[in-house]
């Protein structure tokens, strides 16, 4: 019987300034302890799904409401698996809201598209004024080095924050000039896609200094991996990557996100508990 999970996370400030989280869940979706490794101003949480994986028919629904002014930083502990199906599409869908001043880090580990799965990964991000967003979205396709190549399934992504930024995909493994051209991923079985996101225009200058951070990252030296970054419009910073395996992938964008958390925020690289597990 599939399984449809649900899990409400809402930031909100106490009175003493303090970040503070609430949330509900139904079906298998939890969240792990409150954890304050950089003082109470910004909270870190993990998500856990304990099932570990999607089969056909399952939807997992995230919805997150950062505050007025709250700090909050969301991973996971491991990747997000569409297994195999039979017909029937699995979901994990993903809604981030930030209210006025609100800052979201938004950092789970690499969805996996396993031979033969049906699945959608969907993300939406609202990004009121003045409030900002570090987020990415990385995906693996099949399991290479386990002998597992996707070579038969689909998986759609969707990535959009209304007004500026809107990316939809359907990767068909039958699709073989999408996924060999170069025209297309060229044999590349990893995709994923980082942004800082702005509900306030960025001036010049700012825009300018972000870009360069990331680039600065880029040139020293990302074992295989292409990528580039740009400014498609005043609000955003978007770098896209491709690369064979995913955990080079996955290293460049946590080095790209501690850089551009002290440029953007002042703030040191704090990264979260169990990337180090």
């Amino acid at each position: 019987m599939p399984w449809h999970a649900h899990l409400d996370l809402h930031y909100r400030r106490d009175a003493s300034q303090r970040t503070v989280l609430q949330h509900a869940h139904t079906g298998p979706l939890r969240i792990l302890k409150s954890l304050y490794p950089e003082g109470e101003g910004i909270c870190h949480n993990v998500i856990v799904h304990p099932p570990g994986g999607l089969v056909g028919g399952d939807v997992l629904d995230v919805t997150v409401h950062a505050g007025a002014d709250t700090h909050a930083l969301i991973s996971t502990p491991g990747a997000t698996r569409f297994y195999r199906s039979d017909g029937p599409t699995a979901t994990q869908q993903v809604t981030l809201t930030l209210a006025p001043g609100a800052r979201l880090e938004w950092l789970p580990l690499e969805a996996i598209a396993y031979p033969g799965c049906q699945a959608h990964n969907i993300l939406r991000t609202h990004v009121a004024e003045d409030a900002e967003l570090i987020a990415w979205d990385v995906c693996a396709l099949g399991l290479p080095t386990a002998g597992q190549p996707f070579d038969r399934g689909s998986l759609t992504q969707h990535l959009e924050m209304p007004g500026l930024w809107l990316e939809r995909s359907r990767i068909d493994a039958a699709d073989t000039r999408l996924l060999e051209s170069p025209l297309g991923l060229n044999g590349q079985r990893a995709l994923g896609t980082l942004w800082l996101a702005c509900g306030t225009p960025l001036t010049r200058e700012r825009r300018e200094a972000l870009l360069q951070t990331v680039r600065d990252v880029l040139d020293a030296g990302h074992e295989g991996v292409q990528a580039g970054a740009t400014c498609p419009n005043p609000q955003m910073l978007v770098l896209r990557a491709v690369a064979p395996l995913v955990e080079p992938l996955m290293a460049l964008f946590q080095r790209v996100w501690a850089a551009l958390r002290t440029e953007a925020w002042g703030l040191p690289s704090v990264p979260p508990r169990i990337w180090k597990v």
